[in-house]
């Protein structure tokens, strides 16, 4: 058994010492920038005092359960390995942090609660021990604590562990101020970062390169990880992997490409149409697996219109000041190469959107002048051709989108070379040769081609509208009036899809004149309730009653056309009168009768081509 060493009183500094100690400890720390300096210093003015021959600066990771000594003062010191990392259950350095108060180790021969002290003091030589905690941390956010060792067994009294928390607060202000230099430094070299990045998108910009060359450039130089989205060209520019522990970058630019992208492409649309800003969740499905995540989506626009958009995905919920000055510059570079394009496209349709209006509204002087010029942009008003109508369910004023209108001008080129493009206020006009005269109205591949399209692009059916003409100048004003009288038949009755004159039967002209609301109200009054029971029960008591109807009330020929025994027919309409109060006397009643299920069908529509 150890016997316990005899306590011994050393002389300790006098106060003039001690203040002159602690002065040269501050001209340091104010002269110096190097943290490893100032706290080797901070240790030889501690063991200045007699009692201390030696000490340490440790500091202490609790996560991983060790505290590591940052720098050590032993004048004694051998060339011999010594301990450099300690485990926190054998330290006094975690009780000194979580009690926020020296700890004084009398006799480190004899602290049976810390073994690694012990170990290294017996291979050592001291004896007292002092922990200190700083009330700072290193660079790395571990809290840091200061320790002393004596070679004998001393009294600690109340006059040195204030000079040595004095110590401890120049510690505290050297560690702070290397912070400061240190965040200084980073963001020094973060705005010359900034600066270069914005001067090498500049020259991008100014060389004339393509988006894709300038979405990769971004992505390669900012550092979060972006997609660039091209509207117009319907381009998806994926950089940097956002989460490489699913995705390295070659799969992650794989799967944009095969199945994000549209995804992706929805996702900024609606996120610029719904116009809100911070960020937003995200969720992505290649058919395998599922992905969420928070992104940013910035809008890139051109003369008020949305071209394009740059998602970002942040390395926090909030992106920090630098990030923002990248993104602006990264965003005005992108927003410069899509205005090139923009700029192009206006300018190529903007003679054709002229021709069109001035042909439509009958407002040329010489038609042989007006033929030669839309013959010179590749439409001749002499041959027969079709007009289609594409146009947004949503309202008259919801114009579709540039990129949309490219979209089906690629289409368009696709089935036909020589047809054309053009907006003109909220519709968008394909000009192309007429059908073949085999081909349904609603097998045409171009149709449909179109309307998967905008479904695609829009999320929703537009209404498309087709209409015949047969050649010369003298057509084309009624057959865009039938265009835009469909169109708005279409959105006041809430049709979509593939439509024609004929799909409102005999009567747009008048559906065109009257309230729509007084139309239903017509119908639902009328029919109304054997409409719903016959869509909840799968009876036929509608057919029936126009199929009568339209027999002139003849009921063998009607049971004839219907295939039916008189008896089952004369059954059926007796349970029409029974059930919905439906009464044929009057020449009226039937004439009204007959128009609501007209109206009816007109309105109803044949199936959806989407």
């Amino acid at each position: 058994m150890t016997k316990p060493s005899l306590i011994r009183v050393r002389p300790a500094l006098d106060a003039a010492s001690q203040f002159r100690t602690l002065r040269d400890v501050a001209r340091l720390i104010s002269s110096s920038g190097d943290l490893d300096l100032t706290l080797q210093q901070l240790i030889y003015a501690a063991c200045q005092n007699p009692l201390w021959a030696m000490g340490s600066v440790m500091s202490v990771d609790q996560k991983s359960g060790y505290a590591q000594v940052m720098t050590r003062y032993d004048p004694t010191l051998l060339e011999t390995s010594l301990e450099s990392r300690w485990s926190l259950a054998t330290s006094p350095a975690l009780v000194a942090l979580s009690r926020n108060e020296p700890v004084v180790i009398a006799d480190a021969f004899l602290a049976r609660e810390f073994p690694g002290y012990r170990k290294e003091a017996v291979e050592r030589g001291y004896h007292t021990v002092v922990v200190m905690p700083m009330g700072c941390a290193d660079a790395e956010g571990r809290s840091m604590v200061l320790t002393v060792q004596s070679r004998d067994v001393v009294a600690v009294g109340e006059e040195e562990l204030t000079f040595l928390s004095s110590i401890v607060h120049l510690g505290v202000i050297a560690v702070e101020k290397s912070h400061r230099l240190r965040a200084d430094r980073l963001l020094t070299e973060r705005l010359q970062t900034a600066l270069s990045v914005h001067s090498t998108l500049l020259s991008q910009v100014l060389s004339d390169g393509s988006v894709s060359s300038a979405a990769a450039m971004i992505g390669q130089l900012f550092p979060n990880p972006v997609i660039a989205i091209d509207f117009s060209a319907s381009l998806v520019v994926p950089g940097r992997s956002p989460r490489p522990e699913l995705y390295d970058d070659t799969a992650w630019q794989a799967a944009v490409r095969a199945a994000f992208g549209r995804q992706l492409m929805h996702a900024a649309r609606l996120a610029i149409d719904k116009s809100g800003e911070g960020p937003r969740e995200l969720f992505l499905d290649d058919g395998h697996a599922r992905l969420r995540t928070t992104v940013k989506i910035e809008p890139l626009s051109v003369d008020g219109e949305a071209v394009g958009a740059l998602i970002v995905f942040p390395r926090s919920e909030v992106l920090e000041e630098l990030d923002h000055l990248l993104l602006e510059s990264a965003k005005f570079a992108l927003s410069v190469q899509m205005m090139r394009s923009f700029v192009r496209f206006q300018n190529e349709s903007r003679t054709l959107t002229d021709l069109f209006t001035e042909v439509f509204e009958g407002r040329w002087r010489d038609a042989e002048d007006v033929a030669a010029r839309a013959r010179r942009l590749g439409v001749d008003p002499s041959l027969p051709a079709r007009l289609i109508a594409i146009g947004s369910g949503a309202s008259p004023k919801a114009a579709l989108s540039i990129d949309v209108h490219r979209s089906i001008g690629r289409i368009v080129q696709y089935h036909h070379k020589d047809g054309c493009v053009v907006t003109l206020g909220d519709t968008i006009l394909c000009h192309v040769p007429p059908r073949q005269p085999a081909k349904a109205d609603r097998s045409d591949p171009l149709i449909r081609n179109i309307i998967e399209e905008t479904v695609r692009i829009l999320g929703e059916e537009p209404i498309l509208v087709e209409v015949g003409l047969q050649g010369g100048l003298d057509d084309y004003p009624a057959a865009w009036e039938r265009c835009q009288r469909i169109t708005t038949l279409a959105r006041r009755f809430g049709r979509y899809g593939a439509l024609t004159a004929h799909d409102f039967g005999p009567f747009p002209l008048l559906l065109a004149a009257v309230n729509a609301s007084e139309v239903k109200l017509f119908i639902d009054s009328s029919i109304g309730a054997m409409v719903r029971h016959d869509a909840k029960r799968g009876t036929a008591y509608v057919d029936t009653l126009s199929k009568y109807l339209g027999a002139g009330c003849r009921s063998q020929a009607c049971a004839d056309a219907m295939s039916l025994h008189v008896t089952t027919l004369r059954y059926r309409l007796a349970r029409i009168r029974e059930l919905f109060n439906i009464e044929l006397d009057t020449q009226e009643q039937r004439f009204s009768l007959e128009l609501a299920i007209r109206l009816h069908a007109s309105l109803r529509g044949p199936p959806s081509l989407a």
